[in-house]
């Protein structure tokens, strides 16, 4: 990958994840509380209602299950995206479940909510990100660059133990 590849990756990953954390950090309150600027939510009760709002075709009821599912996934997403551990597997599935997160707003809000709130360009680089084969600055490149060593560490003490003279 060229230089800038590597730096466009990094940016990504780092951009994707702090959103994820921003908005779970959001629906706890670590932002301030519904009503100041910049909080969309304010606690978690706000956000199992727009939870609701957002799936609206499902029984009510759902409505905390599906509040904590996308919860533990994004924080989960966010940190695999900022680590850059098993990073394939977490853009990808963060590319889903933003794809699905656009529709549900599309369906419940109109297009224009998920166009102005960039998910739709999320998802898309999410899934460029999923389209890479090669990390830097990831624990991904680190564990990589790790079992290489141990690998060639191997070859080279198994040759070594070939080449030495046997003992009578």
């Amino acid at each position: 990958m060229t230089r800038f590849t590597n730096l466009a990756t990094v940016g990504l990953r780092i951009a994707l994840g702090a959103a994820f954390l921003s908005a779970v950090a959001d629906r706890f309150g670590y932002w301030g509380v519904l009503g100041q600027k910049n909080v969309a939510w304010g606690d978690f009760g706000h956000f199992v209602a727009y939870t609701a709002r957002l799936n609206w075709f499902v029984p009510g009821a759902w409505a905390l299950a599906l509040a904590w599912i996308a919860t533990v996934a994004e924080s989960a997403l966010g940190i695999a995206l900022i680590l850059g551990i098993f990073t394939r597997v977490a853009s990808a599935l963060s590319a889903a479940l933003l794809l699905i997160f656009a529709l549900e707003m599309s369906l419940a809000s109109g297009v224009k909510a998920p166009l102005d709130a960039s998910v739709f360009s999320a998802s898309a680089g999410a899934f460029l990100l999923a389209c890479q084969t090669d990390y830097s600055v990831s624990l991904d490149r680190w564990i990589k660059t790790r079992r290489a060593r141990q690998t060639k560490n191997r070859r080279l003490h198994r040759h070594s133990l070939d080449v030495q003279p046997k003992r009578s």
